[in-house]
């Protein structure tokens, strides 16, 4: 496991420490550090929208009321967060629901916990999209066979997706040419004509309409309606070890669903807080649904692109995996 560990997170585990509480170390059997009946835990986060929730979470203090205080860390992706997350780096980390299994399917253990995001379920109005520039030829997601495609980490859910909108529109997916890029540089790569289109999503994504670029697919919705894109996790060990914790996190982490839900402006405003995305940009950011419940039929189908895609080492365990 350990070599797999060093796999995963080779060239891509580049983190920055963001917001929100301390940066001390806890083992994986740790409850984090405690002062005055608060528990710290350390959260592995993407700085993409996503992951509003929780900052306005712990801006309206839910996590402070179950008594957790959150330290927060960015990486580029989940599949730099599953190891941190299972060498006690971190307590709890956000990762799309291909890197888990990909993980589950090569023995790291790790366990779902809470929900994370949605697809809206809606071609040409997701928070995620195949996008080209301004005057592209490229109309379709099958014009991108022999074309140079950005997506955050190549075999991993972004892949899996434009793969699946490839072969909607009867190209060859193997035909398409993945390089890994952070969201947050695709809008320029992509203006700049280093790449022929990119896989991005909010807030990349309005930052590439504003420059003019074009959406030419939907791959979270050809995938199935209304995805179950990402989730929250622990460690099995963790979570065996520190079940009062994790029940603690999820508690706060549904109320921040359930309000991210309910507060589309202060969705919007609290993504200024953690990334560069200019105000003027913000009225043009869709959306993602943030759900109280995961949509299993979902997985199961992004599970079968995975195995299609030959992701998986083994076939990944969902019944193991969910909550």
């Amino acid at each position: 496991m350990r070599r797999l560990l060093a796999g995963l997170a080779a060239g891509t585990f580049l983190l920055a420490t963001a917001a929100c509480g301390s940066s001390d170390d806890s083992g994986p059997s740790d409850k984090g550090t405690s002062s005055g009946g608060t528990t710290t835990v350390k959260l592995g986060l993407i700085p993409i929208v996503d992951v509003a929730p929780v900052y306005l979470g712990v801006q309206q203090g839910f996590y402070e009321k179950q008594g957790l205080k959150l330290s927060i860390t960015t990486a580029q992706g989940g599949a730099a967060i599953v190891p941190g997350v299972v060498s006690g780096q971190f307590q709890f980390g956000f990762s799309n629901m291909t890197s888990l299994m990909v993980a589950q399917s090569n023995n790291v253990p790790v366990k779902a916990v809470a929900n994370g995001i949605a697809s809206t379920g809606v071609q040409g109005n997701d928070f995620g999209a195949i996008t080209v520039k301004k005057g592209s030829a490229l109309k379709s997601a099958k014009d991108l066979e022999g074309k140079k495609v950005a997506i955050n980490t190549l075999k991993n859910i972004n892949e899996t997706a434009v793969r699946a909108s490839v072969r909607t529109a009867g190209g060859d997916p193997d035909k398409v040419k993945f390089v890994e890029l952070p969201f947050d540089q695709m809008p320029a790569a992509l203006d700049g004509g280093q790449i022929d289109a990119a896989m991005v999503v909010e807030p990349a994504l309005a930052t590439v309409k504003s420059q003019g670029g074009v959406e030419i697919a939907s791959p979270m919705v050809d995938v199935a309606p209304k995805l179950t894109v990402a989730m929250y996790f622990t460690s099995a060990q963790y979570a065996q070890q520190n079940p009062d914790v994790v029940k603690k996190f999820q508690q706060a982490t549904a109320e921040s669903l359930a309000y991210a839900d309910a507060h589309p402006d202060e969705v919007r405003q609290i993504v200024t807080t953690y990334t560069k995305i200019p105000t003027a940009v913000l009225e043009q950011v869709t959306l993602p649904k943030w759900p109280a419940e995961a949509n299993r039929s979902s997985i199961e189908a992004l599970k079968e692109l995975g195995d299609e895609d030959g992701l998986f080492k083994s076939a990944p365990d969902l019944d193991e995996l969910l909550p």
